[in-house]
């Protein structure tokens, strides 16, 4: 009896410890949250205290909205394009200072990780420079190589805008997979790796068939981190760069989401946009964790 006591008092102890992060918890992102779900369903401006009802109407605008289609498309591109390159590079490297032994390890891993610490403004105004069609340093270096013809207005062309930003999205970090996978690769025994070599297998053998398994649930991690964090960084990077220019061919759906909601006043369909983009986070997250589980592999 005295037992039991003991542990109600220590269940008690915990729910009281609990409780105050778990009502911030509730104001700050489960009410929010149920609130966005249920004015999806208005026409609301976000101004007017009576939001008037129209059930999935929103949902249903959505279909024939050829912006919102468009910035999907483009979203969905750069969710598609930015994870996969970012963590190829990210493995590739982090593979090359763990085992190559350089004496200039931690200084690559500085440079490498150094824009994931800076603001994704600075970012943004730093490649905006990069792109510029006059003085940029891309058009700049095409010109010195005697490749002139290949210079254009990288943010100003619909062909390419979106791989300009793309580039910009995987600059900025794949320094920080990198390291999250230098860890991962500090932890391999290197036993494994002495084995194989006295076995005859290659470098890119060991890559394939030692780092990546042993690494596999950091993979799997970093796949969801990247595709939400394109969602997330893509509206300042495009806010930015391009502002959604041009003629929409950059628009992501973070930037529409905004515009309809501050510039337009409509925040009902801003709301509904957002209903639609966490569905779509919750799924991507959901397919690319059973897809990457250990029995696929």
């Amino acid at each position: 009896m005295k037992t039991m006591t003991m542990k109600t008092k220590r269940t008690f102890f915990i729910l009281v410890c609990l409780l105050p992060g778990l009502l911030l918890f509730s104001l700050f992102k489960v009410y929010p949250t149920f609130q966005i779900f249920q004015k999806s369903l208005y026409l609301w401006t976000g101004l007017s205290d009576e939001p008037k009802y129209i059930g999935f109407k929103n949902f249903a605008d959505m279909l024939h909205d050829e912006t919102f289609l468009l910035s999907m498309r483009n979203t969905g591109f750069l969710m598609l394009v930015v994870p996969i390159v970012t963590i190829m590079i990210a493995l590739v490297n982090a593979s090359i200072l763990t085992q190559s032994k350089l004496k200039e390890r931690g200084f690559y891993r500085t440079v490498f990780f150094f824009p994931s610490i800076l603001s994704f403004v600075v970012i943004a105004i730093l490649w905006s420079f990069i792109y510029h069609p006059t003085m940029g340093f891309v058009n700049t270096g095409l010109e010195m190589v005697g490749l002139e013809e290949w210079a254009k207005p990288w943010l100003g062309d619909q062909r390419t805008v979106l791989w300009a930003l793309a580039i910009t999205l995987i600059w900025q970090a794949a320094g920080y997979y990198m390291v999250m996978y230098m860890a991962g690769i500090d932890s391999i025994s290197p036993e494994l790796y002495e084995a194989a070599d006295l076995d005859g297998a290659t470098r890119i053998q060991q890559f394939f068939r030692i780092t990546i398994p042993m690494l596999w649930e950091i993979i799997r991690v970093t796949i969801i981190f990247s595709i939400n964090g394109v969602l997330s960084i893509s509206f300042i990077i495009v806010s930015i760069m391009t502002g959604g220019g041009p003629d929409r061919h950059s628009e992501v759906v973070m930037t529409y989401l905004y515009a309809q909601a501050f510039t337009n006043s409509n925040f009902g369909y801003a709301m509904a946009i957002g209903v639609v983009v966490f569905m779509i986070s919750m799924l991507l997250a959901l397919v690319s964790n059973k897809l990457t589980e250990r029995g696929s592999y």
